[in-house]
């Protein structure tokens, strides 16, 4: 069963990943850098402090970033455990594929997949009784994560496993939030 699931993620990959046109390359090598992003990380930022009182901006920032460095350990000790080559370093495929990084880390699961769907969900369940628009906030991490398909880095698995994982450890961090953090702030601001 696991064999013939990993052959159908490394042929949907090399399908995929075939997909891909030059005319597109520098978009999809922009999109995947995470500096691209830096604007946006600032933008949640600023919404915190436009949205919610000082105190109670702060602490969700906080919280964001303690699930930053949840999900890249969690995400770093599971790449290291489980070992699986990245498409662009397997001989058998790399011949068949377009390449434009060459990453020489593991590949399951992803940790732009991982990091990115984890914050979008966080941001997203602090903003969503105060905007409409939020859900909006998710075109992020789903270009962001098909990027890694298009430069030839990570399998779809990757993807849709770095994916659940960061949307439930963002749930996971919301609820840690809503019991640990949010009754002090009630009970400090009757």
């Amino acid at each position: 069963m696991l064999e013939k699931l990993l052959k159908w993620d490394r042929d949907t990959f090399v399908y995929l990943n075939g997909l891909g046109i030059e005319d597109y390359d520098v978009f999809w090598s922009t999109v995947t850098n995470i500096s691209t992003w830096t604007p946006l990380f600032i933008l949640f930022l600023i919404l915190f402090f436009l949205k919610f009182p000082k105190k109670e901006a702060l602490y969700k920032s906080l919280t964001v970033l303690g699930l930053v460095v949840f999900i890249t350990l969690i995400t770093h000790l599971t790449k290291i455990s489980v070992a699986r080559l990245r498409p662009n370093n397997v001989e058998e495929i790399n011949t068949l594929i377009r390449i434009l990084k060459s990453p020489t880390g593991y590949s399951f699961f992803s940790g732009h997949a991982s990091s990115s769907f984890s914050i979008t969900m966080l941001v997203f369940l602090f903003f969503r009784q105060k905007s409409n628009w939020v859900i909006l906030l998710f075109i992020w991490p789903v270009l962001f994560a098909m990027s890694r398909i298009y430069v030839g880095v990570h399998y779809p698995l990757d993807i849709m496993v770095g994916a659940l994982v960061g949307v439930l450890s963002g749930i996971l961090f919301f609820r840690l939030y809503q019991r640990f953090i949010a009754p002090y702030l009630r009970s400090v601001h009757p």
